[in-house]
């Protein structure tokens, strides 16, 4: 076992746990006159005090002993469950040039960070300044996580069998499987925090977010989530004016409804839309969703630089802790880390995630196909007993239907996630990548499936509008109910008593509060939540105009809903510099493409058009030729609005080269010194 006394010049220094800073006596790499708390780890509660010890001697040893290079605290008491750790200036630093990150030079411009070149970086002695809480929790996660046993070794305090660390073995992976750790998580700044709250879901900031201020103390991903779903609410105030304009009469005179009311076309099964309306509606929210997406990759662009997080290094740095291969050297970055031949994830991926993925697709088309049997066999019965016990099997292929898709989610979220530990990604964006593809396409299939089927199979349009008119609303009391009643209630009647115990003893509960809290679930279901939604606007808006009107109210409670969730009713997530939205953004640009052809082929199906274009003189397969003539002059119009649209407006990618030139000029000099 490493004893104190050997550990590297990090931890030659003196700790004192007062008001939740550690004060920081001399250290001779680094100059800070406090350091902060940023992450707990909690232990078992069976977890001895040589095993405490270990880790903690462990966590601050210098890199070349092996160690994290940070600093680590016992908490209340050696013997206690948990360790406080923080992380030194030159840790920091150095994580920063590995990670990527742009921060201001000296003239005020973003740069590329580099720890040779740091004392021309602005605020580069204020830890707090110059890294936001985010940036450096995340550091202090990706140092513990990148810990690995340098020889076999025996885990003191922990018995032989679990306790025996392999060579270049991921130590904190191992500590979790054999129960030693039970959870690791970065602490609330709790003023930070209230203050953010006073700004951000007390004054129900919807149309305006502190989203330096999110991004500063969340971190990119929760910033980009948040950013987007602002962008997105003002970007459905047009096709939510449009939808009340051709569903409702104007003031004197205008409207579709009115005028086909005047003419006596009014029909129960085709409401709210003529010709007119529906090729306007169809048309606009085809472009619409082009111009949106466009307009949104400008935006994030934009972000990206604010934030210095658009050159970002994460191939270069240390593998991911799941990720396991032969030992070797790197031919990029030349260190010894566990290798993984590309041609072997690629058949992984290939020829075992791709046939089971399809398998799961095809059960979910079994079960939509078991769905509508199972009505027709009930309506059959139905009408011929007309009983009340019949009456009540009509509901049974539903709820039978409803069952069966849940089991088919929660079993295939699981496989999902085992394929894509199996398929050995390096990086952790890979992974979550291959990951969100998975479960999307799924959802995909799950929840567009059905209306699909009726549209196109079933040409049953009034039964389409009903559906996604049900589907909406359902959803709509849904999120009223989960996004405000039920924060209202936890804030007045369950925080409530535990604000008046921090009072009390505010200091030594500041821990315990946030182990108490469940951890924080991640963004995928908000994110899958906005893409269905984003699905029913772009692919069948139509059909229902109202559409973008429900998600708008959606929209609205949906901001300050989240942001108390995640303020009040979890622990706080780490983060990693993002310098976009991910996989998530090429999901919606899939559905926006998707969005051409079903638009088109719906507008087909309206008997107002059919009736149209026969009375033009137009036959059925002409109208078909017609159909398919305006969906490609229709996605011939989406890439040229694509590309007259830059991804990045001029001012960034001035910067963005900028910045690439620099550092081959940077590079040229290190190059000419050696």
């Amino acid at each position: 076992m490493m004893s104190l006394e050997d550990k590297g010049s990090v931890q030659t220094q003196t700790k004192v746990l007062s008001q939740g800073c550690w004060t920081q006596v001399s250290c001779p790499c680094c100059v800070s006159k406090q350091v902060e708390p940023l992450v707990l780890i909690q232990l078992s509660d069976s977890v001895q005090p040589v095993t405490k010890r270990w880790l903690i001697s462990l966590i601050e040893a210098s890199k070349r002993h092996g160690g994290a290079a940070l600093l680590a605290h016992p908490g209340e008491d050696e013997c206690g469950n948990v360790i406080v750790v923080s992380a030194p200036r030159c840790t920091l630093l150095r994580a920063t040039e590995d990670l990527g990150l742009c921060k201001k030079y000296r003239n005020e411009e973003m740069a590329s960070f580099s720890y040779h070149d740091r004392d021309n970086f602005t605020n580069v002695d204020d830890m707090q300044e110059f890294l936001t809480l985010a940036e450096r929790q995340y550091i202090v996660k990706n140092e513990l996580d990148s810990l690995q046993a340098q020889k076999k070794q025996r885990i003191p305090g922990v018995p032989e069998a679990p306790g025996v660390l392999e060579a270049w073995e991921n130590i904190c992976q191992k500590l979790v499987r054999a129960g030693v750790i039970k959870d690791i998580f970065p602490l609330h700044d709790q003023q930070r925090l209230n203050d953010l709250g006073r700004r951000w879901y007390s004054k129900k900031q919807i149309w305006r977010q502190p989203l330096d201020a999110i991004q500063s103390y969340f971190g990119g991903t929760m910033a980009f989530y948040f950013s987007f779903l602002q962008f997105y609410t003002w970007a459905l105030i047009p096709p939510a004016f449009l939808g009340l304009v051709l569903t409702f009469p104007l003031p004197g005179g205008g409207g579709v409804v009115k005028e086909q009311a005047r003419k006596g076309v009014m029909e129960e099964e085709d409401y709210g839309l003529s010709v007119s309306g529906h090729m306007v509606q169809a048309v606009f929210s085809m472009l619409w969703s082009t111009v949106f997406i466009e307009f949104w990759k400008r935006r994030s662009s934009s972000l990206s630089h604010r934030w210095g997080t658009w050159h970002l290094t994460e191939r270069f740095a240390e593998p991911r802790p799941g990720f396991h291969g032969t030992l070797g050297i790197n031919p990029v970055t030349g260190r010894l880390e566990p290798l993984f031949p590309e041609w072997q994830r690629q058949l992984r991926v290939g020829l075992v995630s791709f046939p089971l993925v399809g398998l799961f697709l095809g059960l979910v088309v079994l079960g939509m196909t078991g769905l509508y049997h199972g009505e027709a066999l009930v309506q059959g019965f139905h009408q011929d007993s007309g009983s009340l016990f019949s009456g009540v099997l009509l509901y049974m292929p539903s709820i039978a239907h409803t069952v069966y898709t849940t089991i088919l989610k929660n079993v295939y979220h699981a496989v999902a996630m085992q394929l894509t530990k199996w398929e050995n990604h390096r990086e952790e964006s890979s992974f979550q990548n291959h990951h969100i593809t998975k479960v999307l396409l799924f959802t995909f299939f799950n929840n567009f499936a059905v209306l699909f089927h009726i549209a196109f199979y079933k040409q049953d349009l009034p039964l389409l509008r009903k559906r996604l008119a049900s589907l909406l609303i359902l959803n709509q009391l849904v999120n009223q109910c989960t996004e405000v009643v039920v924060p209202f209630i936890v804030d007045r009647f369950l925080s409530a008593p535990q604000k008046k115990k921090q009072e009390d003893d505010l200091e030594m509960d500041k821990l315990r509060a946030q182990r108490r809290l469940p951890p924080f679930p991640g963004l995928f279901a908000e994110y899958i939540e906005l893409l269905v939604k984003f699905g029913y606007l772009s692919l069948f808006s139509c059909v229902y105009p109202l559409t973008a009107v429900l998600l708008l109210l959606n929209n609205i409670t949906e901001i300050p809903g989240d942001a108390y969730k995640i303020c009040k009713l979890f622990r706080k997530p780490f983060s990693a510099p993002v310098s976009n939205m991910g996989v998530w953004q090429t999901a919606f640009e899939v559905l926006r493409f998707v969005s051409i052809m079903s638009n088109c082929w719906l507008l087909l199906l309206s008997p107002h058009v059919q009736e149209f274009c026969l009375e033009g003189g137009i036959s059925g397969k002409n109208i078909i030729l017609v159909a398919i003539l305006v969906e490609h002059v229709l996605i011939l119009v989406k890439m040229i609005l694509a590309f007259m649209i830059p991804d990045e407006p001029d001012w960034v990618r001035i910067k963005r080269e900028q910045i690439e030139f620099n550092s081959m000029q940077a590079l040229g000099k290190q190059v000419r010194m050696i």
